[in-house]
Protein backbone atom coordinates (compact mmCIF):
# COMPACT_ATOMS: atom_id res chain seq x y z
CA UNK A 1 0.00 0.00 0.00
CA UNK A 2 1.17 3.37 -0.95
CA UNK A 3 2.21 6.06 2.11
CA UNK A 4 0.16 8.98 2.06
CA UNK A 5 1.48 12.36 2.13
CA UNK A 6 0.87 13.06 5.74
CA UNK A 7 3.42 9.73 6.43
CA UNK A 8 5.98 11.70 4.69
CA UNK A 9 8.93 11.83 7.31
CA UNK A 10 11.09 13.26 4.32
CA UNK A 11 11.07 14.19 0.96
CA UNK A 12 14.77 14.41 -1.39
CA UNK A 13 14.48 17.49 -3.82
CA UNK A 14 16.76 17.04 -7.29
CA UNK A 15 16.71 18.77 -10.35
CA UNK A 16 18.28 17.85 -13.60
CA UNK A 17 19.96 20.31 -16.51
CA UNK A 18 19.95 18.97 -19.82
CA UNK A 19 18.93 15.52 -18.38
CA UNK A 20 21.84 12.56 -19.37
CA UNK A 21 24.08 14.99 -20.57
CA UNK A 22 24.30 17.62 -18.43
CA UNK A 23 23.93 18.49 -14.23
CA UNK A 24 21.99 17.08 -11.64
CA UNK A 25 22.10 18.99 -7.77
CA UNK A 26 19.59 18.68 -5.06
CA UNK A 27 18.27 21.88 -3.65
CA UNK A 28 20.42 21.54 -0.47
CA UNK A 29 23.48 21.35 -2.09
CA UNK A 30 25.13 17.91 -0.99
CA UNK A 31 24.84 16.40 -4.30
CA UNK A 32 25.94 18.59 -7.25
CA UNK A 33 27.59 16.08 -10.09
CA UNK A 34 28.23 16.08 -13.67
CA UNK A 35 26.04 13.64 -15.56
CA UNK A 36 27.06 12.05 -18.84
CA UNK A 37 25.74 9.23 -20.79
CA UNK A 38 28.08 6.49 -20.30
CA UNK A 39 30.63 5.64 -23.35
CA UNK A 40 29.15 2.84 -23.87
CA UNK A 41 26.15 4.29 -24.85
CA UNK A 42 27.79 6.94 -27.24
CA UNK A 43 28.75 9.68 -24.27
CA UNK A 44 31.65 11.12 -22.94
CA UNK A 45 31.84 8.64 -19.48
CA UNK A 46 32.99 12.15 -18.32
CA UNK A 47 30.68 12.35 -15.17
CA UNK A 48 28.70 10.04 -13.26
CA UNK A 49 25.24 8.57 -14.94
CA UNK A 50 21.50 8.14 -13.79
CA UNK A 51 22.61 4.56 -13.48
CA UNK A 52 25.46 4.73 -11.26
CA UNK A 53 23.20 6.98 -8.98
CA UNK A 54 20.74 4.92 -8.83
CA UNK A 55 22.48 2.22 -8.13
CA UNK A 56 23.93 3.78 -5.29
CA UNK A 57 20.70 4.92 -3.86
CA UNK A 58 19.43 0.89 -4.37
CA UNK A 59 22.38 -0.21 -2.44
CA UNK A 60 22.24 2.15 0.49
CA UNK A 61 18.81 1.60 0.70
CA UNK A 62 19.32 -2.24 0.42
CA UNK A 63 21.92 -2.20 3.09
CA UNK A 64 19.64 -0.21 5.48
CA UNK A 65 16.96 -3.01 4.69
CA UNK A 66 19.21 -5.66 5.36
CA UNK A 67 20.10 -4.20 9.05
CA UNK A 68 16.86 -3.73 10.28
CA UNK A 69 15.56 -7.80 9.21
CA UNK A 70 18.77 -8.74 10.78
CA UNK A 71 17.93 -7.17 13.94
CA UNK A 72 14.63 -8.71 13.95
CA UNK A 73 16.24 -12.14 12.95
CA UNK A 74 18.98 -11.74 15.65
CA UNK A 75 21.76 -11.99 13.11
CA UNK A 76 24.53 -9.79 13.11
CA UNK A 77 25.78 -8.51 9.75
CA UNK A 78 28.14 -6.14 10.89
CA UNK A 79 31.14 -5.69 8.17
CA UNK A 80 28.28 -7.00 5.36
CA UNK A 81 28.75 -4.81 1.73
CA UNK A 82 25.68 -4.58 -0.60
CA UNK A 83 26.39 -3.90 -4.64
CA UNK A 84 23.68 -2.73 -6.40
CA UNK A 85 24.57 -3.19 -10.37
CA UNK A 86 21.89 -1.81 -12.68
CA UNK A 87 21.65 -2.17 -16.31
CA UNK A 88 20.22 -0.06 -18.92
CA UNK A 89 19.23 -1.67 -22.17
CA UNK A 90 16.97 -1.46 -25.50
CA UNK A 91 13.46 -3.17 -24.90
CA UNK A 92 9.83 -2.93 -26.38
CA UNK A 93 8.95 0.42 -24.86
CA UNK A 94 12.39 1.88 -25.69
CA UNK A 95 14.68 1.29 -22.44
CA UNK A 96 14.59 -0.45 -19.44
CA UNK A 97 16.51 -1.52 -16.45
CA UNK A 98 17.57 -4.52 -14.98
CA UNK A 99 19.09 -4.97 -11.58
CA UNK A 100 21.30 -7.86 -9.66
CA UNK A 101 21.64 -6.89 -5.77
CA UNK A 102 25.01 -8.86 -4.43
CA UNK A 103 25.44 -9.01 -0.45
CA UNK A 104 28.13 -10.61 1.40
CA UNK A 105 27.51 -11.38 4.63
CA UNK A 106 31.14 -12.99 6.25
CA UNK A 107 29.01 -13.42 9.96
CA UNK A 108 26.49 -15.82 8.88
CA UNK A 109 26.22 -18.98 7.06
CA UNK A 110 25.05 -18.88 3.16
CA UNK A 111 21.23 -20.18 4.12
CA UNK A 112 21.11 -17.32 6.82
CA UNK A 113 22.96 -14.97 4.39
CA UNK A 114 19.99 -15.88 1.68
CA UNK A 115 17.04 -15.59 3.96
CA UNK A 116 18.10 -12.77 4.90
CA UNK A 117 18.65 -10.55 1.53
CA UNK A 118 14.94 -12.10 0.54
CA UNK A 119 13.38 -10.60 3.93
CA UNK A 120 15.46 -7.27 3.21
CA UNK A 121 14.19 -7.53 -0.63
CA UNK A 122 10.68 -7.94 0.68
CA UNK A 123 10.29 -4.15 2.84
CA UNK A 124 13.41 -2.38 0.87
CA UNK A 125 11.61 0.72 -0.29
CA UNK A 126 13.69 0.42 -3.73
CA UNK A 127 12.78 -3.00 -3.81
CA UNK A 128 8.89 -2.00 -3.52
CA UNK A 129 9.54 -0.06 -5.92
CA UNK A 130 10.61 -1.34 -8.42
CA UNK A 131 8.44 -4.69 -7.72
CA UNK A 132 7.11 -6.00 -11.04
CA UNK A 133 8.81 -3.07 -13.31
CA UNK A 134 11.65 -4.01 -13.76
CA UNK A 135 13.75 -8.33 -13.26
CA UNK A 136 16.03 -7.82 -9.90
CA UNK A 137 18.25 -10.73 -9.43
CA UNK A 138 19.64 -11.31 -5.62
CA UNK A 139 22.79 -13.30 -5.11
Amino acid sequence: MPIQQSDVLYTAVATAENGRDGRVSTNDGRLDVVVNPPVEMGGSGAGTNPEQLFAAGYAACFQGALGVVARQEGADVSGSTVTAEVGIGRNDEGFGLIVKISADIPGVDAETAATLVKKAHEVCPYSKATRGNISVTLV
